[in-house]
């Protein structure tokens, strides 16, 4: 533990962790820009903070014992790592202990959401406004789905070079994004692009969209079902880029 008994500090200090962002002068400054949305960058909750800090600590130990770093590898690891399948955890476990990392020590080395908290609001007696009721839950949803699928992927994709069926794919940059096609016509937009402009397809905006995720395949779902919340089936259809 640091001097204050924090261990976010002790990790910080433990594992000389840096802020990321060139224009932030301390990882603390780092982290309380991304929990209050200040110096440019998007608010995010504590519980994201927590996850994102935890995968930091992973790319530093293995940047200093040779081990892949890609967001695929320690994405797919800290999850075997901090999930509830023992037998996937046992295995990555074995692996990284005979790389000389001490697994169980690394991940008590981890902090909690409810410990990312506290440092935020008492180490740096941060404040954070509440959010207004006209929230933005809908985008945040889909990104969450997105997040949720690329971790899925890398973990699909891991396991497949691992056993030799596909080479090289443990390091591959994993490409999903989300489209909005018009059933009428071949108007295709990105998701934001959509929600910025209001419309999908400006001659056929009266019109059922089609949504994909990053392929062909897509569900035909009435407009007017989009508009007070997203209740409706997303077919998934991912790639990956070598």
């Amino acid at each position: 533990m640091s001097r204050n008994g924090c261990k976010v500090d002790a990790a910080v200090e433990d594992y000389s962790l840096e802020s990321p962002g060139s224009d932030l002068e301390s990882l603390d400054n780092y982290l309380l820009a991304r929990w209050t949305g200040s110096e440019g960058y998007r608010s995010v909750g504590y519980r994201k903070l927590a996850d994102w800090f935890n995968r930091q600590l992973l790319r530093r130990v293995y940047d200093e014992h040779g081990r892949s770093t890609t967001g695929p590898t320690v994405d797919s690891e800290y999850e075997a790592l901090t999930g509830d399948d023992e037998l996937v955890k046992e295995e990555v476990v074995t692996e990284l202990e005979a790389a000389g990392i001490d697994a169980e020590a690394l991940v008590d080395d981890m902090v909690s959401p409810r410990t990312m908290h506290r440092h935020l609001t008492g180490c740096l007696e941060a404040e954070k406004e509440r959010e207004t009721a006209q929230t933005d839950w809908e985008r945040e949803s889909v990104e969450i789905a997105r997040s949720q699928l690329e971790q899925k992927v890398a973990k699909a994709a891991s396991s497949l070079a691992s056993k030799g069926e596909l080479i090289g794919a443990e390091a591959a940059d994993i490409d999903i994004g989300i489209y909005l096609a018009c059933p009428e016509c071949a108007t295709r937009v990105p998701f934001e692009t959509g929600r910025r402009q209001g419309f999908v397809c400006e001659r056929h905006s009266p019109a059922s969209v089609d949504v994909e995720l990053a392929g062909t395949g897509s569900v035909t779902t009435d407009r007017t079902s989009l508009d007070p919340q997203i209740d409706t089936v997303i077919e998934a259809i991912t790639r990956f880029s070598m």
